[in-house]
């Protein structure tokens, strides 16, 4: 059977929708939950965008939550690892976003937003995947690039 785009993490636990939930998981984790830290998941919980580590960096600064770049470097590092964030690689660099359950990506061509999606395939294609491949698809995220068709 197939596994779609989930909403557990890992362990089958609620993926984390709110940043309290995050800070548990980190705990359960056995991650200390420093200042940094909890200011670098804050910002990615309130931003709900994929950031750089140099935007994180500049974003803190700006807001007057002072923090150096290795910090936010480190912080990004453990909690990627940790399968707590997200890490995408792009050619101009790596971005990171607060989700790390299974999901896809839409990319717009124009800007580079990147939009977190959750897709669902169809049972049938999934199977002729599975025969025409000889895998079992235990889960699956797709990558998908377009232009914006409505105005904002």
């Amino acid at each position: 059977m197939v596994r779609p785009t989930s909403t557990t993490d890992i362990d089958g636990l609620p993926n984390p929708g709110s940043l309290q939930n995050v800070f548990e998981q980190c705990r359960r984790l056995g991650m200390r939950l420093s200042r940094q830290r909890r200011m670098v998941l804050d910002l990615l919980w309130s931003e709900k965008s994929h950031l750089s580590a140099r935007d994180i960096f500049e974003k803190l600064n700006v807001q007057g939550r002072s923090i150096g770049h290795t910090s936010v470097y480190q912080n990004l590092e453990a909690l990627q690892s940790a399968g707590v964030i997200e890490c995408l690689d792009r050619a101009n660099g790596r971005l990171y976003g607060y989700r790390s359950d299974p999901h896809s990506h839409l990319t717009c061509l124009d800007s580079g937003l990147i939009e977190d999606i959750d897709v669902n395939l169809p049972q049938d294609l999934l199977r002729q995947i599975e025969q025409r491949t000889g895998f079992r698809i235990e889960s699956y995220t797709l990558q998908l690039n377009g232009r914006r068709t409505l105005e904002d």
